[in-house]
């Protein structure tokens, strides 16, 4: 088979587009012939700095049609399409994952949209309502809104009925963000953010902060009201993580870290997935796919999601 590959982390030209051996299809797996690729932000993160065993396949997540079954999977059978996620091996033509870490994709969504739909949509849904404890008309600010996770907290959020405050900048992802359900949207680059989100909320703050950035969990924390909730979840931002607790300790805020690569088996959230994709299939929800890429341009598509400023995910086809 085709995949993409890379010996030693570094810039998008690390990645070469080579032969490899078909996977093996274990007992407690399903070998998936994948059509869409979603490059994911761990993908990037990973690739730039995780020395791996050489050649490393890279990639969390795809979708695809089952080929194969392992002795012991139940549910699952030769000839399903399926979207699915796991910790390395999605850029390829054949991919082999647990059985538990895939899920039916419903007639009528498009192989893209599932392949981008879990990770992003299941972490904005554990971001928002498992961890935030989002209600009614609460006011929720959405870091990033632009990228997968953010359009999908900023739609999730909506439909739970919250007062939406997206931080995004350009005009293009200003105006789709207000489509996609955004009261308001802060342009980090023409504003201050912290002192906007503040004269939106009346200088009171947000009731919940959603930050998959990193780098800007001080400003998340200025723009939370007192005895608000901040959950922040991976590192897109690439910076450090350091912030000082004097301030939410002395407002009584509380903060949730979120890390859902060890969480998509849990029942809740396999079952999640299932209802998100349900949802996109019956436009309930938006699955933005900015640009889609042959497998073969990998290191192309990398740098566009890299360094594009991409509005939603880029989508690669074996």
């Amino acid at each position: 088979m085709k995949a993409a590959v890379y010996a030693n982390p570094g810039p998008p030209s690390v990645l070469t587009y080579v032969d490899m051996p078909d996977p093996v299809c274990g007992p407690d797996q399903v070998l998936i012939a994948v059509e869409a690729i979603s490059i994911e932000g761990g993908d990037l993160i990973n690739r730039r700095a995780a020395a791996q065993a050489s050649p490393w396949i890279v990639g969390y997540a795809a979708a695809g049609t089952i080929v194969a079954i392992g002795d012991n999977v139940s549910g699952r059978a030769v000839g399903q399409r399926v979207t699915a996620f796991d910790m390395q091996g999605s850029h390829a033509e054949l991919w082999s994952v647990p059985a538990s870490r895939t899920w039916r994709v419903p007639d009528g969504l498009g192989m893209a949209e599932a392949a981008a739909l879990p990770i992003s949509f299941s972490t904005a849904h554990h971001c928002l309502i498992t961890k935030g404890g989002l209600r009614q008309a609460e006011t929720v600010v959405v870091q990033a809104a632009a990228g997968g996770v953010g359009l999908a907290a900023v739609q999730i959020a909506h439909a739970a009925g919250a007062r939406v405050i997206a931080i995004a900048g350009g005009r293009e992802r200003q105006a789709r963000l207000m489509e996609l359900g955004a009261s308001h949207v802060i342009d980090r680059v023409q504003k201050d953010v912290v002192d906007e989100a503040l004269r939106l909320t009346g200088g009171k703050g947000a009731d919940l902060v959603i930050d998959p950035v990193g780098s800007t969990l001080q400003a998340s924390l200025s723009a939370l009201a007192p005895e608000g909730r901040l959950v922040f979840v991976g590192n897109a931002g690439g910076g450090g993580l350091a912030v000082d607790l004097w301030q939410p300790m002395q407002n009584n805020q509380t903060l949730h870290g979120v890390f859902m690569g060890t969480l998509f088996e849990r029942p809740d959230v396999s079952g999640t997935v299932d209802a998100l994709l349900e949802a996109a299939r019956d436009k309930r929800l938006a699955v933005v796919i900015d640009r889609t890429f042959p497998l073969s341009d990998v290191a192309e598509a990398h740098d566009h999601a890299e360094t594009a400023k991409p509005l939603g995910r880029v989508v690669m086809i074996p």
